[in-house]
């Protein structure tokens, strides 16, 4: 094809190239819209239910999904010796742990991990803080979030005795050999503990979703322009 003085005959392979990295780059950059519209959608969730009241948590088998985001409250008692500590925690610049318990919920063979707050590792990291708990069955409150957590990892040990790196509930559970509610709760009573429960309210994240977005487009159009610029040439318009 021949226009202006220019060919345009890009040959069958290049074609084919092109309309694969040209649709796997939309599809992509579709997958980070619909992404962003989820993280919306979480965190508009999250601004609902952060205005409402408390709910009971039952003592039967829970979906996350039905109350993640949403203040509970608790009745039970506390399983101490399975407390463990969470790694690589930073509060304020200061490094330290997030403390774990498990709390069996009266009335019920359940158990719901609560993460009780932050506390400084201490001058020895041999050492372990000593944690106030109160014995006998307490009421807690706090908001269900999911029970995976991941942190930055200095080895690939994930559990080393009460200290653990990563918290997985799978594993817990193993563990322990305790049956739990597939959900976590960060608690926020406001008692003299010893532990720091200062929870970072979470952003969307929806415009990082949206930039990786736009990075993916622009290849798209990208790919789109190197395709035509190598298969134009100009042509010789006069036979001398």
């Amino acid at each position: 094809m021949i226009i202006m003085g220019y060919r345009f005959k890009p040959r069958l392979w290049s074609i084919v190239l092109t309309i694969l990295f040209v649709i796997i780059f939309v599809a992509l950059g579709r997958w980070q819209l619909s992404r962003a519209d989820e993280r919306n959608t979480q965190h508009e969730q999250l601004e609902k239910y952060s205005k409402q009241p408390a709910v009971t948590l039952p003592g039967t088998l829970v979906k996350l999904v039905d109350y993640q985001y949403r203040d509970v409250e608790i009745r039970g008692e506390y399983l101490i010796d399975h407390t463990i500590f969470l790694d690589n925690k930073t509060y304020q610049g200061r490094a330290g742990y997030h403390v774990i318990s498990p709390l069996k919920i009266a009335n019920s063979p359940l158990h719901v991990v609560i993460n009780r707050g932050w506390v400084a590792t201490g001058n020895d990291r041999s050492v372990l803080p000593p944690i106030t708990t109160d014995s006998g069955e307490v009421i807690i409150t706090g908001t269900v979030i999911s029970p995976e957590i991941r942190t930055f990892e200095i080895s690939n040990t994930i559990v080393q005795g009460p200290v653990w790196n990563t918290f997985s509930l799978d594993k817990y559970q193993e563990i322990t050999g305790l049956k739990m509610q597939p959900i976590m709760v960060l608690q926020k009573d406001l008692i003299e503990d010893g532990l720091v429960r200062a929870w970072e309210k979470p952003e969307s994240g929806a415009s990082k979703n949206i930039g990786y977005a736009i990075q993916w487009f622009s290849l798209a159009v990208t790919t789109f322009v190197i395709f035509i610029v190598l298969n134009v040439k100009r042509t010789n318009s006069e036979i001398k």
